[in-house]
């Protein structure tokens, strides 16, 4: 029976890499978006891969339809092993001019339908005590930056949800597992189809990576499962900064209000909020020509786990030679 992986927001960018990543290693694999045309273009991208691809059209932040979706594709695919909510929204805005309308449906989109994602692939999971779910997340879950402030909300939302839900898992014996995937910037269409209201459109901030990087961190999750995992350099300097000097990294992301904007001014546009936007099933934006080729940079809690085991250990060493060089001279004292 073939191995069946289901991926949210999977008709463009980060989502299609992930699916078309999914295909090539043999998965059967499901995509979940709104947009009827580009659901059909990734569907026949995906079927060039030689396995069954379903294609569903529903809305992520309607839970009885990712619920409705997750039984068919059961009963379409088989058994689900990998579920990767992807799908999400944003306001490219300062925080006050944003509208509660818009923070309600970024939420939705953005955080809630990571919970409905993942409370459907575990209705299914958990009886038979199998599965990976992959919760992608963004640098800007760690680290908030001005003119996302409703995204990075719910991003750090996703955070909150996943680690207690994770500890129930411990607790009940549950062997589903749950990694959270923070992404930096990244070479998607997404950047041309946010919601903006700044009069300039969205830019992506140097160093810019390659969306297939993450499809490779997001496999290696489900394949090897970690906790956390940081992709690109940015996303480790983005936690760091955050847990060692909180202030600096505020000031420091204050500087980055220009950088995410492109310099000519151009009409604020309503975008993908509420309604899909115009596009081609396709992986990447407008930025390649700047976007790193890296396929390997990406760091796991595990890793982290070690690092710090180690300095702790040289830490440990270097104190007890301490406490001996204070203490032989002591000793020789004595024996005068």
């Amino acid at each position: 029976m073939a191995r069946v992986a289901v991926v949210t927001g999977g008709t463009a960018g980060i989502g299609l890499a992930t699916a078309q990543r999914f295909a090539a290693k043999g998965w059967a694999v499901a995509v979940i978006a709104r947009d009827e045309g580009r659901l059909r273009q990734a569907e026949e991208l995906l079927a060039r891969h030689g396995r069954p691809v379903l294609a569903i059209s529903a809305d992520v932040a309607d839970a009885a339809a990712i619920d409705a979706a997750a039984a068919r594709i059961e009963a379409e695919l088989g058994p689900i092993r990998a579920w990767v909510n992807n799908a999400m929204s944003t306001v490219v805005s300062p925080a006050d001019r944003i509208s509660p309308a818009e923070y309600l449906r970024v939420t939705e989109t953005t955080y809630l339908s990571q919970v409905y994602g993942t409370l459907a692939a575990l209705r299914h999971m958990k009886p038979r005590n199998r599965g990976a779910i992959i919760q992608v997340s963004s640098g800007l879950g760690i680290r908030a930056a001005p003119l996302q402030a409703a995204y990075c909300g719910a991003k750090f939302a996703v955070s909150g949800f996943t680690d207690a839900l994770r500890c129930e898992l411990i607790h009940d014996r549950v062997d589903v597992t749950l990694s959270v995937i923070y992404l930096p910037a990244v070479n998607t269409p997404q950047f041309g189809w946010a919601r903006t209201r700044t009069g300039r459109g969205q830019n992506a901030p140097d160093p810019v990576f390659d969306p297939r990087l993450c499809a490779e961190a997001i496999l290696s999750a489900v394949e090897s499962p970690q906790r956390e995992v940081w992709v690109g350099r940015t996303s480790v300097m983005m936690a760091a900064a955050q847990a060692l000097a909180p202030g600096l990294a505020d000031r420091r992301a204050a500087s980055m209000w220009d950088a995410q904007l492109e310099e000519a001014e151009r009409p604020d546009r309503t975008g993908n909020l509420f309604e899909p936007a115009p596009g081609e099933a396709a992986i990447d934006g407008r930025f390649t020509s700047r976007t790193r080729s890296t396929r390997r940079e990406y760091f796991t809690s595990r890793e982290r786990d070690l690092l710090v085991a180690g300095v702790a250990g040289i830490a440990v060493l270097g104190l007890a030679g301490a406490v001996a060089a204070t203490r032989t001279p002591r000793r020789l004292l004595s024996r005068r």
